[in-house]
């Protein structure tokens, strides 16, 4: 199944949000849309700086992704960027794959 990076930037009142539910309170939450999606959370980490959660998730497709996104992102209490995470083996089959490109100016 595939895998996504979630890097979300709470506002102030996703803050009050988080400090009221906890981390806990997130993943509870987190689970549970990923569960409607037929997906599943793999890790959650909080940081310091301008994002203040990451989080790994894996969901059938990109269109369960995207709709996470929107739905987290429609709440108006979290930014997301999403990012889609490539296996070690989709990276060697993509190097295998001719294309045909030239590049500017060649």
């Amino acid at each position: 199944m595939p895998k996504y990076l979630l890097q979300g930037s709470y506002t102030p009142d996703g803050v009050k949000g988080l400090l009221r539910d906890g981390g806990t309170g997130r993943r509870t939450a987190i689970e549970g849309a990923l569960g409607a999606l037929g997906g599943k959370l793999e890790s959650i980490y909080y940081a310091f700086g301008d994002t203040d959660v990451f989080v790994i998730i894996e969901v059938p497709d990109n269109v369960s992704a995207a709709a996470l996104a929107l739905g987290v992102g429609a709440t108006g209490l979290v930014g997301v960027k999403t990012t889609v995470l490539l296996t070690i083996e989709e990276i060697d089959q993509a190097g295998k794959t001719t294309i045909n490109y030239r590049g500017p100016g060649a």
